[in-house]
């Protein structure tokens, strides 16, 4: 909560933010944004996010970094990665079961974070296949390198079943 009204006395002072002129008690000081907070955020929601940087991903580092160790099963570790991931994706799952009907922003969010876990579960089958000299699992699915790694189809079905 700190964070929160530090950053908003941060837009405050910017002239992005002006506060109703609530204070103290249990009532929380409310803030609406200004003509100029209003134009930003227009602006900063219709710039493309910054992907230039490839972000770190700790899962395919260790993954990188377990195929050149000798003695690391790499397949079990793959697999205790995947389990973890399936995990997740059915608690993501059961909070939009849970969620209300109309809470579309949080679906949408769910969606988001089931999509990339999917991806990443995705990512490890055709990394366990590749390491064991099989086929892809993602057969069609997996673009040509020169495509830069553009996946062909873009309808996960967030049904991902867990291997032992």
């Amino acid at each position: 909560v700190g964070q929160v009204y530090t950053t908003l006395q941060r837009l405050q002072r910017a002239g992005l933010v002006e506060s109703d002129g609530t204070e103290g008690g249990n009532v929380q000081n409310l803030f609406r944004l200004t003509d100029s907070g209003t134009t930003e955020l227009t602006s900063w929601l219709r710039t493309p996010p910054d992907d230039a940087p490839p972000p770190r991903n700790e899962l395919v580092i260790k993954v990188m970094v377990a195929t050149h160790m000798p003695g690391v099963d790499v397949h079990d570790l793959l697999q205790v990665h995947r389990r973890q991931l399936v995990e997740r994706m059915q608690e993501f799952t059961h909070v939009k079961a849970q969620a209300h009907a109309d809470d579309v922003a949080l679906a949408l969010v769910v969606d988001a974070e089931l999509f990339r876990l999917e991806g990443m579960v995705r990512w490890l089958d055709d990394a366990d296949a590749r390491l064991a000299g099989r086929p892809s699992p993602a057969g069609d699915r997996t673009a040509p390198a020169d495509t830069g790694g553009v996946a062909a189809s873009a309808s996960p079905t967030h049904e991902v079943e867990a291997r032992r």
